[in-house]
């Protein structure tokens, strides 16, 4: 089972403590305190599995958010993050007090149906493009407080992360070209002097273009400060002809409305990344069940 960051710690404690409330009044009526049993994670549809140790970890943290001092205990994990299920498989079986399963699991499932329906989603990305050079990134449309977790479930389905948080590059995006007078030499311009500051940390930069025209000026005046290229919402003949373009100079991303259906020719035109939003704001939680196993 793969360590918490702190950051995920936290996360699943906050949810447990929202999902909570004063007590499980339920199982407060209808458990004895210390009655131990069995629960069991079954898949009730095909895709790929993630979020499994999220699951365990929510378990084990609710144990010690109530000060239990029975452990969790994982009896067999007959399947991994990652790998493919179908309706009816088990893919973990977990023993505790039956007060812990009955009054986590809804927070556990939470967190693996949701990471299972990310994963499924991208690896189904993956495959489409697969024999091409394009590269399934996700952005930053994730459930408020879920980024971890989501962008964990990305790569489980064999995507990659794009930036996580607003600091970790510069992305120029329309609005920002908007709010300069759609003056792109003078948004370039203005790059290139915040980042000749010697004590300025160099980031990698993008700039959304939404017309030829506008990366023509990019191509002309980007060179030094620009890295990559985001085409957003351009027809396919359009982006093979700005990847041609491109000749290698910048690395190269489309983005916009890119369905399961469109992404093969997408990644055919030649370019490097392909950014799909629907990874975790559209997502569909795998159909997945826990069920107590009768003692």
């Amino acid at each position: 089972m793969q360590p918490l960051s702190d950051i995920e710690r936290q996360r699943i404690r906050i949810a447990l403590v929202e999902d909570g409330g004063r007590e499980d009044i339920t199982s407060l009526a209808t458990i004895e305190e210390h009655a131990e049993g069995v629960g069991t994670f079954l898949a009730k549809a095909d895709g790929i599995v993630a979020g499994l140790d999220i699951a365990h970890h929510t378990f084990l943290l609710y144990n010690v958010l109530h000060g239990i001092a029975s452990p969790v205990f994982e009896f067999e994990a007959m399947t991994a993050d990652g790998e493919p299920v179908q309706s009816g498989d088990i893919l973990r079986t977990v023993r505790a007090r039956l007060r812990t399963l009955l009054a986590a699991e809804r927070v556990a499932l939470n967190f693996l149906q949701r990471m299972s329906g990310i994963a499924t989603m991208t690896r189904a990305f993956v495959d489409a493009v697969a024999g091409t050079e394009a590269v399934i990134l996700d952005t930053r449309k994730t459930a408020p407080l879920l980024r971890p977790f989501d962008r964990q479930a990305v790569r489980i389905g064999g995507g990659t992360n794009h930036r996580y948080g607003l600091g970790d590059m510069v992305l120029v995006k329309d609005n920002h070209i908007a709010a300069n007078g759609n003056d792109i030499p003078l948004v370039i311009a203005k790059l290139k002097d915040f980042f000749a500051d010697p004590d300025r940390q160099r980031v990698p930069v993008e700039i959304e273009v939404t017309s030829l025209d506008q990366f023509e000026t990019v191509l002309r005046l980007g060179t030094g400060i620009i890295d990559r290229v985001l085409f957003d919402n351009f027809e396919v003949e359009k982006l093979r002809q700005a990847v041609a373009l491109n000749n290698g100079t910048y690395q190269t991303e489309a983005s916009g409305g890119i369905s399961l259906e469109t992404v093969r020719a997408v990644a055919e035109t030649g370019v490097n990344f392909i950014s799909v939003g629907a990874l975790t704001h559209s997502v569909r939680a795998l159909d997945i069940s826990f069920e107590i196993i009768s003692l």
